[in-house]
This record gives structure tokens, C-alpha cells and sequence, in this order.
């Protein structure tokens, strides 16, 4: 068992690969025989509550998305050995500014700097940060929000965010996948493991 576990976070906007690198990845630590948690849809279990989402994301359904991902974060690591956070923290701040900006509303200084607080003090518990590129020629997936402003828009406030928070991140383009996974692995394989001294 890895201890602490290690906590991989995917952030971009959608549509532009992390479902598929988040596959990929899971696979290969699975085969080396890693205890894997996934976390994510925490936006569409915020819709499912009631909160508002995209363009109409506000502080409550920000807050919320947040504290779930931080919440389950916390509870996998009592478990597993790698975590991997699809939609970390940053991505809901990444959303509502992006919905802040294009419906022109406010939520207040003060509870924008409590997100961003948030953001800034939780980022460093990824232990890797993989930021998806936004490759404009790839078509939303199906039953996506087709709403191409807010997902360029959403896309342009993650960047801002990641170089502000976590400056080494990685990039996940359409043609890398393969080279970031491995990466990722390897980092995950270098890690050491508990030693066992019942035995």
C-alpha cells in the first residue's frame, strides 16, 4: 500500500480528453496492481441536487461541487492507493468565473476570494496536475452542452488558474496521451510502499 495515496488530478474544460486519458491511465496502474479510486461527476450530481450549472453556476453550486470533491477525496484515501480526480478543485472556480464573466453577474469579493483561498490551498495536494489543451477542431462528445462560448471561455479561466496555482502542470494534448500516462506512471511506480513488519 502507498501511504499517503497519491492524488492525480485531471482539470480542463470539456470535451477535450480527460474521460479518455483518466481510461487509459486507471488501466495501467490497475495491471500493476495498485488499488485505484476515480472521483468525478460532481457537476452533474450538483445539477441532480438542484444546484445551477454552466452559465448559471453561482457560489452555492461552487461551494458545493468543492466541498463533495474535497469530501470524497478525503474518504478514498482511507483506501486506495492512487486517487484519480476527475475535475479537481480548480475546475469548478474555472467554471463559475467563466460564467461570472459571460452572464456579467457578481457574487461579492468576499466570497470570490473564499474560492479562490480554496483553490490556492488545496491545489498543492495534487501530487500531479494534468491540464487538458482545448483543441477547437475536436467536436464536443455526445450529449454534451453544446454552448461553444462557455466552454472556450471556461477553457481560458482554468489556464489562468493552473499557471497561477500550480505552474508545473502538465499539458494533455490530442497527440501526447500516451507520454503523459507513462509519465504518470512512473512517477506512481516510484513511490514506496508500506512495509509490512507484522509479517
Amino acid at each position: 500500500m502507498i501511504s499517503p495515496p497519491i492524488k492525480i488530478g485531471v482539470t480542463g474544460t470539456h470535451s477535450t480528453g480527460k474521460t479518455s486519458f483518466l481510461d487509459a491511465l486507471e488501466r495501467e496502474l490497475v495491471q500493476i496492481n495498485l488499488r485505484v479510486r476515480r472521483l468525478g461527476n460532481f457537476a452533474s450530481d450538483a445539477q441532480k441536487m438542484g444546484f445551477p450549472i454552466l452559465r448559471d453556476h453561482n457560489y452555492d453550486s461552487t461551494l458545493w461541487i468543492m466541498t463533495q470533491c474535497m469530501r470524497l477525496e478525503a474518504e478514498a484515501a482511507l483506501s486506495t492507493d492512487v486517487i484519480l480526480v476527475d475535475r479537481p478543485v480548480i475546475d469548478a472556480l474555472g467554471y463559475l468565473r467563466a460564467a461570472l464573466h459571460l452572464t456579467h453577474r457578481s457574487i461579492g469579493d468576499r466570497r470570490l476570494d473564499e474560492l479562490t483561498a480554496i483553490v490556492r490551498v488545496h491545489t498543492p495536494e495534487y501530487d500531479r496536475l494534468i491540464k487538458t489543451s482545448l483543441d477547437k477542431d475536436i467536436d464536443l462528445g455526445v450529449g454534451r452542452d453544446q454552448d461553444e462560448e462557455f466552454r472556450e471561455t471556461a477553457a481560458s479561466w482554468i489556464d489562468r488558474l493552473v499557471s497561477d496555482n500550480a505552474p508545473d502542470a502538465l499539458t494533455l494534448t490530442s497527440s501526447n496521451q500516451d507520454t503523459i500516462v507513462q509519465d504518470v506512471v512512473r512517477y506512481v511506480s516510484s513511490r514506496p510502499a508500506d512495509i509490512d513488519t507484522d509479517g
